[in-house]
């Protein structure tokens, strides 16, 4: 199972990911400095989340632009009428089995939003945003530094992990996207952090 999972992340990655260098609105990113121990693979527990959520079918690299644009859009919507409400960095999931075609591939781009919002406004286009949330409990993670073609040894590590420490991988890959590329370069790719998450539950 870890095989699988290990391919598809790195097809993932290879398959359009890079669609947010002109939409991420990070160029410099949070205080990276509080994820540097995210380096070592840990487990921890997450509560569900409040997403503004946005599902696009279809190959990444025709469909995630406007996987990501309707997703920073409608927020921008959102943040004029929501005093106080903090641009954070988007995430991916992607549910479905790798040997899926990629014209029918799923992909989930979403960003944490706050309990209060419960109407989203008006949208015209056929992608749409919705609001949905996020289950998380037992979780592994690792913070990858660096392009996202070489994400595989870092996902390769933290299944390493998940195993030893007696668990197994029940939910989707999860990309969480701390710095990227620029919004009008893609920057240095060495430079990117990304974490990687699974839901995870113990083995009986």
């Amino acid at each position: 199972m870890f095989k699988k999972y290990f391919i598809a992340a790195g097809i993932i990655v290879l398959a359009g990911i890079l669609f947010i260098a002109y939409l991420f609105l990070f160029p410099k990113g949070p205080d990276l400095s509080k994820y540097e121990f995210l380096k070592e693979p840990r487990i921890t527990n997450l509560p569900a989340q409040k997403m503004l959520e946005v599902r696009v079918t279809g190959d990444p690299n025709v469909v995630g632009k406007d996987g990501f644009g309707r997703l920073f859009k409608t927020f921008f919507q959102l943040k004029q009428t929501t005093s106080g409400l903090a641009m954070v960095p988007p995430r991916t999931r992607w549910p479905k089995p790798l040997n899926t075609p990629k014209n029918e591939w799923l992909g989930i781009y979403g960003m944490p939003i706050p309990a209060s919002i419960t109407a989203l406004p008006e949208q015209d286009g056929s992608v749409k945003a919705a609001i949905a949330t996020w289950e998380y409990g037992d979780v592994a993670e690792i913070l990858h530094i660096g392009p996202y073609a070489d994400e595989p040894p870092t996902v390769q590590r933290l299944y390493k992990f998940i195993e030893q420490q007696g668990y197994t991988i029940i939910g989707e890959h999860e990309e969480e996207y701390l710095k990227g590329p620029g919004m009008f370069s893609k920057g240095d790719p060495k430079k990117y952090y990304t974490i990687i998450r699974y839901r995870i539950k113990k083995v009986s």
